[in-house]
């Protein structure tokens, strides 16, 4: 016992100080594209190679719709001239959900169980999920912790599209929990359906079947995005703005 002491006092804190400083290491986020003015041709062929429709060509503007992105980067590899990329992981937007805006209050703040549905995830974004217990990013440090149980919950985290088998379980979960609540739908298909719905067997997203609260894009987003949303759901950091197509209005404005 005293050598691993000893040995944690050598080594410090190796912990990320996110949110109380931005992290700068390298690979915590893919990021995600930027639009912006483009020449029609150059947008029209952005938009073609997408394969989702995360990308639109209105006018001038190319226009991004990150509710819908996987990080397949054909936008960047497999094009003439390539979109940027983002470099920030606070993904994290409002719902459809009018009770976001309320915040959980005090008693909230270093003490919220979450439970973790997986809805018909293909496994990228549970495992990114999975990545908040471990010592770098360490959700507990924060007041956040994984519950079995929705009767202890406080907020519903659901990855995953939402498949026919799930869509029970999901909505039982969610009457267990007690109020006040929170739903924070994670990933792409949790968002729209990705590239798996919506179809005879699956749902085009959490919204479909909840009222989400917060909304964390990507395909799969990064941890600390998946924080970010976490901290936003508890009304202890703001959500972001995001650009989108559109169709998708509710999800913000272009990026300039």
């Amino acid at each position: 016992m005293s050598q691993w002491v000893r040995r944690g006092l050598l080594s410090g804190v190796r912990s990320t100080a996110y949110p109380a400083a931005r992290e700068a290491a390298a690979g915590v986020s893919p990021g995600l594209p930027v639009g912006g003015v483009r020449a029609p041709a150059e947008g029209a062929a952005l938009a073609a190679c997408c394969p989702t429709g995360a990308l639109t060509q209105h006018a001038s503007e190319l226009l991004v719709d990150n509710r819908r992105c996987i990080h397949c980067f054909r936008c960047v590899r497999a094009v003439a001239a390539p979109l940027g990329l983002s470099d920030d992981y606070e993904w994290a937007v409002w719902g459809q959900a009018t009770q976001s805006r309320r915040a959980l209050g005090r008693p909230f703040h270093r003490s919220v169980h979450v439970i973790v549905v997986d809805a018909g995830d293909c496994g990228a974004c549970l495992q990114e999920v999975r990545q908040l217990n471990n010592p770098y990013y360490n959700m507990h440090r924060l007041g956040f912790f994984i519950t079995p149980t929705p009767r202890h919950a406080d907020v519903l985290l659901v990855v995953g599209s939402v498949t026919d088998h799930m869509r029970a379980a999901l909505e039982h979960t969610y009457a267990a929990m007690p109020g006040p609540k929170r739903v924070v739908a994670v990933g792409a298909c949790a968002l729209t359906g990705g590239l798996f719905a919506p179809s005879f067997v699956s749902e085009g997203g959490v919204a479909r079947v909840l009222p989400v609260d917060v909304e964390v894009p990507g395909h799969p987003p990064p941890p600390l995005a998946i924080l970010h949303g976490l901290l936003v759901a508890v009304g202890r950091a703001m959500p972001t703005t995001l650009g989108a197509s559109p169709l998708n209005p509710v999800t913000g404005t272009s990026h300039g």
